[in-house]
């Protein structure tokens, strides 16, 4: 790896955030910046590795659409904590504006930022198409993507100079995570040994055969000698198991509302989701998060250590879409603690 998880002060597996800096139903993208701020201070004190922010377009209830200022925001913020792309979708950008953007993040935080690269559109049809995204090539063209930003990253060459440069990026040692939730990216991850990211927090069907395919297709490189994978898992942690599945229902709405066709603020929680879904709807948001641990500290130590041996996993990180601030930041305490005692 190009970073020495060392750095992190918890016994055993690493963890890191996954934030897309969530506008709650009654607030503002102002309250949730500051929220992200303040949350990354308290994952930086608690112990966390990474703070990864997430591109999302024309969703009322993200604000990490601008991802790489998000990053700059947290970056001088905080002191320690690596902080990243969980994903740029880079289909949606030129290779160059990106390794410009994260080459100053780079020089303006040396050794503290990650780039992970995504090749879904973050958004609709119609914003894709806001954003000039070539729409024709449905993310095939992303291997060429991430091999153009990665010559605009590497050393200059020796005999002579290139035709285009990132000034700042050229030469800088930006660690490249590749994301996804299928197979295509783990391949790709696999054959340029890259870390490979798997999205089992909102996409759990494809987790074990893409790290599958990741680890029998992996071929050493510079940046690793064997494979780095990190999964993405919901945690919503509360005193008790009771308060935890009402926490939760945030979320649960959030994923009612997406296969419905619609995208609000994030909403507060309620008692129950028996009056706000089907017995289908139910069925198909509980898959869609089957990858979730909600409840109690002893519900999650019960139910943790099944997951990290079915996946085999390297590293983890955290998403926790909670309404209240105050309950999140709780959350994120009590998983902390729960793993540095494990």
């Amino acid at each position: 790896m190009q970073e020495n998880n060392s750095s992190s002060p918890m016994r055993g597996i690493p963890i890191s955030v996954l934030d897309l800096a969530p506008i709650v139903e009654g607030g503002t993208a102002a309250e949730s910046f500051r929220n992200t701020l303040d949350l990354a201070r308290h994952a930086e004190k608690w112990g966390y590795l990474r703070y990864w922010l997430a591109e999302h377009h024309n969703m009322p209830g993200i604000a990490s659409s601008a991802t790489s200022l998000m990053i700059g925001h947290v970056a001088a913020g905080t002191s320690t904590i690596r902080v990243g792309s969980g994903g740029i979708m880079l289909p949606n950008h030129a290779p160059l504006v990106i390794a410009e953007q994260f080459g100053t993040l780079a020089t303006m935080y040396p050794g503290r930022i990650d780039l992970g690269l995504g090749r879904a559109p973050g958004s609709d049809q119609s914003t894709a198409r806001a954003l000039r995204r070539g729409l024709a090539s449905g993310g095939d063209d992303f291997p060429e993507l991430v091999e153009e930003l990665r010559g605009y990253l590497a050393p200059p060459p020796v005999d002579g100079p290139n035709p285009v440069r990132a000034i700042p990026g050229e030469g800088l040692d930006i660690p490249i995570w590749l994301l996804g939730s299928s197979g295509f990216s783990a391949q790709l991850a696999g054959r340029l040994g890259l870390p490979f990211a798997f999205a089992s927090h909102f996409a759990p069907d494809y987790i074990l055969p893409a790290l599958e395919l990741y680890r029998s297709q992996f071929q050493p490189s510079e940046t690793l000698d064997r494979p780095h994978v990190m999964i993405g898992l919901n945690i919503v942690a509360a005193e008790t198991d009771e308060e935890a599945q009402v926490l939760a229902t945030s979320q649960q709405q959030q994923f009612l509302n997406l296969i419905r066709g619609r995208t609000t603020k994030l909403k507060p929680p309620v008692h129950s989701m028996d009056a706000l879904w089907s017995l289908q709807e139910k069925a198909y948001v509980q898959n869609m998060l089957r990858y979730s641990i909600v409840g109690s500290r002893g519900t999650i130590q019960e139910k943790l250590p099944h997951f990290l041996d079915q996946t085999g996993a390297d590293e983890l990180i955290v998403a926790a879409n909670i309404y209240d601030h105050q309950a999140r930041l709780r959350s994120y305490q009590i998983f902390s603690e729960l793993m540095r005692d494990l």
